[in-house]
């Protein structure tokens, strides 16, 4: 069996403790469903070119080159091997700058995953660091250059080995600002707050990524099965947000409580009429059974 294809090796360094390793693609999105564009009206495949903006002419490959825009228009041309040679030099090491705690590790800050994994050489050194960051409960920060940028690497124990995250720089994290801006000052407390957190108590669980599945694909794999078949799908009908005047019902159907049904209170005048009227009927029919004549028997 042929084992997977390391995408970088180097090495990793804590102090003075260097052992050889290896980067392992850990997500990938090679088996989602992929589309062709296509020509409507011949149904035959679409090919792409690229296009001069101002002449219309086709320009091949050979022709193209990158271009940095400095103005409206007015472009710096930047050759292949000039790009190559701006690149950093790699030592091909991920020299670990610090360890922090797990705990402080912001995910907004993740990009993407590989599994780490030690060669034969080194791989006391390598479990030494792993089982080391395991039992402080730490990940590392590292930085190296990988595919021609230099990285920050975020590395943590993972199973038998250690998972190496690349890190969004931080100009390219947007704030979180902008997206709540509109959120208003206020907090929720009562019972709606205790239903909410009844509900959440009552959905607690573990992750388990195997239990979640990609509803698209398998959606676009129906509507793919529908029309070679030649039938439709049905339409599905579009979740209503819940109103502010129904979030309280909605909660309490959640935690299969219901509606509370209050009974409207009767006033004192009210409550003593009907006494009244009660007492008054007990007389009435007790001298109508006396006024009624003896039934004969048989």
């Amino acid at each position: 069996m042929v084992g997977p294809r390391a995408n970088w090796k180097g090495y990793i360094k804590f102090g003075e403790v260097t052992c050889p390793v290896a980067l392992y693609t850990a997500a990938s999105s090679s088996e989602r469903i992929a589309f062709n564009t296509l020509n409507r009206k011949t149904g035959n495949r679409v090919k792409r070119e690229f296009i001069d903006s101002e002449t219309g002419d086709p320009v091949e490959r050979e022709d193209q080159v990158k271009g940095y825009e400095v103005e409206n228009g007015q472009y710096v041309v930047l050759e292949t091997d000039e790009v190559a040679a701006a690149i950093p030099d790699s030592d091909k090491t991920l020299k670990i700058d610090a360890f922090i705690p797990c705990s402080q590790i912001d995910t907004t800050y993740f990009d993407k995953p590989y599994y780490l994994a030690p060669d034969k050489m080194g791989r006391d050194a390598f479990l030494l660091l792993r089982d080391g960051m395991k039992k402080q409960g730490v990940a590392a920060i590292a930085r190296t250059v990988l595919f021609r940028r230099v990285r920050t690497v975020l590395i943590r124990a993972h199973g038998k080995g250690l998972i190496a995250s690349t890190l969004n720089f931080d100009y390219e994290v947007r704030s979180s600002e902008e997206a709540f801006d509109d959120m208003p000052d206020m907090k929720i407390g009562g019972e709606m707050l205790e239903l909410a957190e009844h509900i959440i108590g009552t959905k607690k669980g573990s992750f388990d990524a195997s239990t979640f599945d990609d509803r698209y694909e398998a959606a676009v794999a129906e509507l793919v099965k529908a029309k070679i078949e030649g039938r439709s799908l049905p339409k599905r009908q579009a979740p209503v947000a819940s109103r502010p005047s129904d979030l309280l019902q909605a909660l309490r159907e959640s935690a299969g409580i219901g509606a509370k049904v209050t009974k409207p209170k009767r006033t004192a005048a009210n409550a003593n009429r009907g006494a009244g009227r009660q007492k008054a009927a007990k007389p009435a029919a007790k001298a109508k059974q006396a006024q009624a004549p003896p039934r004969r028997a048989g």
